[in-house]
């Protein structure tokens, strides 16, 4: 940035105070920059230009886009409306349980038919109605009829189940329930606990005896509703649309809210980047209450009239079957999704599709070859962002690994960065003038984004718990007295500007000095146990600085061969970062989203007392994995044997 400023500062001396003529102007400019060493500028122009103009060009289109709809107060359902004007008789959404096909007419009318029985109940714009159901259809048609009239759906993972599912009602304040009839057990249990006021719809199978006390069906209900659209409120870009809670991998979820414009860039910017087409055939796995699924894949059904497909559940076994069958040219992962895709036989089928994407986050760069070449996938669209962020990214010149970038040319455009943090207790750091210290490429650092509430490109809404929002607030981070997204996540960044993910900033630990990236850890092994469950974190032990590491390994036919493994390890992994303890379980915790839960695993540290599962310690004396029992346990802790 210095080279540039010198050398726009020089253009101004030698054509206006000098008055040089534009051909001596230039020339001089050009031997005073290469002169200051910015030939590895002109390399990396080179190299990334076209990307960069693309991205620019992708977020021009949105943001004209989005001043065009802050100008005429539009919201997501107004935005449907205009697709549906444009794909009517088309194909909107495919369940893959039935089979059932509706066109974008048909999801329209049984919006309609939502929102119409809610104003005949006497809910109004602002109300919250909780969602609480499986993958289908109507889960889109429920939450886009409730937005029609102002009612703001909490979208609850399907997962939950007693306190943490009363939590997510009750921090919602939702007046309603509708839940689908498959969940009829997870809610009679809780229902007295969520308040006589909270009216209980059930979609799906009835069965007046398996439902709460004062349960209404609610298909006959929406089958007595009008069919037409019912007036709108005033309602504009900026204002809620619907929650989305966290995943609670540290504790109860939180409710992040969505506001119109949030879900038209999260979806805009993904279909523009990816050079998506309303043409293309959307597969969608992933579960509806997460952003995911819901915003970056029906987002594209809503917002472009591309065809859906959902299906209940992701599985495995039929997820290539289902690829061919409904002609899908576009897949969905996350998490550990497609690691679960490689760890299934070879079958003809997985070669047999029109599949020319697979889009999401969390493919590991161990496999992410692997997964191209053997499923023939020409294009991995690889993206980072959470559903509350502002700092989202977007690898669209398919770079192997990186789940993003930032333009090294003119990274001001898109303001993010990668700031430094202390590697021992991941805070910022700082320089003397109170401003955070931004990364050089090669270092590690969290990713921020600069907040500016009056963009909606910017603009951080935060979660429904205020002070869950304060958390995520960073001051004086690009410069003096500004606001900045917190993502909580460290990556680093290449030359050119590539970002690849690194590890959450809590998950991070040291071990001999060095810092430990569980999140490469966790890849390397999964690969060396042929795909197993692996979770790596770091647990203390009395007398031993830093953090030594553990991995909880998925194990449930005891297949491990340990021997093998350290064999293995030594060729794979630096010595610091080798498992000092190994855990095997039946199978390891994971969110609905297939994030692994590392709470629990933490606080069960390597008490074999705490622990039923196997336990094994790294004999560093005679280079083995031995059983971990009560008297090597006391011995560890009393520093009698060392690590």
């Amino acid at each position: 940035m210095m080279r540039l400023g010198c050398s726009t500062a020089l253009l101004f001396v030698l054509r206006l105070l000098v008055g040089l003529p534009w051909f001596q102007v230039l020339p001089a400019i050009l031997i005073f920059y290469l002169g200051s060493g910015g030939w590895s500028f002109l390399q990396i122009f080179a190299k990334t230009i076209g990307r960069d103009l693309h991205a620019a060009g992708v977020l021009l289109r949105v943001k004209m886009n989005v001043r065009r709809h802050l100008r005429e107060k539009n919201t997501i359902p107004k935005i449907f409306a205009e697709t549906v004007h444009r794909h009517g008789d088309k194909t909107a959404l495919i369940f893959e349980g039935t089979g059932e096909r509706w066109t974008f007419h048909q999801l329209d009318e049984y919006s309609n038919r939502v929102a119409n029985m809610l104003l005949e109940r006497g809910f109004k714009d602002g109300d919250v109605v909780a969602l609480f159901m499986e993958n289908r259809s109507q889960y889109v048609g429920l939450w886009l009829g409730m937005a029609k009239i102002g009612v703001e759906a909490a979208l609850i993972n399907f997962n939950l189940r007693l306190e943490a599912l009363v939590h997510c009602v009750t921090i919602s304040n939702a007046k309603a329930v509708m839940f689908g009839s498959e969940l009829n057990d997870a809610v009679s249990e809780v229902h007295s606990l969520m308040g006589k006021e909270v009216q209980m719809f059930c979609s799906g199978d009835w069965d007046p005896k398996r439902v709460p006390r004062g349960t209404e069906s609610l298909e006959p209900l929406l089958d007595a509703a009008p069919s037409h659209l019912p007036s709108r409120p005033q309602r504009c870009f900026t204002d809620r649309l619907f929650y989305i809670y966290t995943s609670g991998t540290t504790g109860m979820p939180k409710a992040a809210i969505v506001v119109h414009s949030r879900y038209y860039r999260m979806a805009a910017l993904v279909y523009y980047g990816f050079r998506m087409t309303s043409d293309d055939v959307l597969y969608d796995c992933l579960p509806l209450y997460h952003s995911a699924g819901n915003i970056v894949g029906v987002g594209q059904c809503i917002i472009h009239g591309m065809t859906v497909v959902i299906r209940k559940k992701f599985s495995a076994s039929r997820f290539w079957d289902d690829c061919a069958k409904y002609n899908c040219t576009i897949v969905q992962y996350i998490g550990e999704i497609c690691r679960y895709l490689l760890n299934q036989p070879v079958r003809d089928m997985e070669k047999q599709h029109r599949v020319r994407m697979a889009m999401g986050n969390g493919l590991r760069q161990s496999i992410w070859e692997e997964f191209m070449k053997r499923f023939n996938i020409p294009q991995i669209a690889e993206f980072y962002g959470a559903t509350e962020c502002n700092c989202s990214l977007g690898n669209f010149d398919n770079k192997i690994g990186a789940c993003g970038f930032n333009s090294r040319i003119l990274p001001f455009i898109y303001p993010i960065r990668l700031v430094r943090v202390d590697e021992e207790t991941m805070e910022l750091m700082r320089g003397p003038d109170g401003v955070c210290i931004p990364c050089k490429p090669g270092e590690p650092g969290q990713l921020v984004g600069r907040i500016i509430q009056n963009d909606p490109l910017r603009r951080f809404d935060g979660y429904v718990n205020q002070s869950a929002t304060s958390k995520k607030i960073a001051h004086s981070v690009f410069k003096k007295g500004d606001t900045a997204y917190l993502s909580g996540d460290v990556l680093i960044m290449d030359e050119c500007g590539h970002m690849f993910f690194k590890d959450r900033t809590g998950d991070t630990f040291r071990w001999k000095g060095e810092n430990v990236s569980t999140t490469e850890v966790e890849g390397t092994l999964s690969r060396l146990l042929d795909m197993k469950d692996v979770v790596v974190y770091g647990v203390e032990v009395p007398g031993a600085e830093g953090k030594a590491g553990m991995a909880a390994i998925a194990d449930p036919s005891h297949s491990t061969d340990l021997e093998k493994l350290v064999k293995d390890m030594e060729k794979a992994l630096p010595p610091y970062a080798r498992p000092v303890f190994l855990r095997f379980l039946l199978e390891v915790n994971k969110t609905g989203t297939f994030k692994f839960q590392k709470t629990d695993l933490r606080r069960d540290s390597f008490n074999p007392s705490a622990v039923s599962d196997r336990l094994y310690f790294m004999d560093s004396r005679r280079g083995c994995y031995v059983q971990l029992d009560e008297d090597l346990y006391r011995s560890i802790l009393s520093g009698k044997h060392k690590l």
